[in-house]
């Protein structure tokens, strides 16, 4: 299964909404970071099936994965594995030493994905999905809490 990610230029990202809104529900949100960072479309078989965007934090040398919005008919195939893997590589390469992401606390699904790729709790940010018109369930679940995970990324001279 061959995965590539394509960096897409900021002039063309708006035409990326729907995909990001996948993986972010809060439209007025999505808008807030859009053109942040480096946003790639996931490309299988020919076809864009998804985008994931990544921010960096220079400060902890860290890269976060803001958002990875993948069409339904593409999940549980093991393709966000992929996605993750090939950021590891990308960003490894890069020197930077970790790549953190946060997911709701109603998000079981995320939860367990991050967990099986590799990923640690490192931290909550309370009340984050608050802000979010309208709430946001899962799982019969109101999303309150955002779970902050971070994986180590190794360093190409290891």
């Amino acid at each position: 299964m061959s995965i590539d990610l394509i960096e897409i230029h900021k002039d063309r990202r708006a035409s990326y909404l729907n995909l990001l809104l996948i993986g972010d529900e809060d439209e007025k949100v999505v808008k807030s970071y859009i053109n942040e960072g480096s946003l790639f479309t996931i490309v299988y078989e020919k076809k864009e099936i998804g985008v994931v965007q990544c921010l960096i934090d220079e400060e902890e040398s860290a890269v976060e994965v803001k958002n990875i919005g993948l069409k339904k008919a593409y999940r549980g195939k093991g393709i966000g594995s992929k996605v993750i893997k090939k950021l590891e590589a990308l960003y490894e390469c890069n020197h930077y030493s970790k790549m953190i992401v946060g997911t709701a606390d109603s998000s079981l699904e995320n939860i367990a994905f991050y967990k099986k790729a590799g990923f640690y709790q490192r931290g909550v940010r309370k009340n984050f999905f608050l802000q979010y018109v309208p709430p946001i369930y899962e799982n019969g679940l109101q999303a309150i809490d955002m779970i902050m995970f971070e994986k180590k990324l190794k360093s190409r001279s290891d």
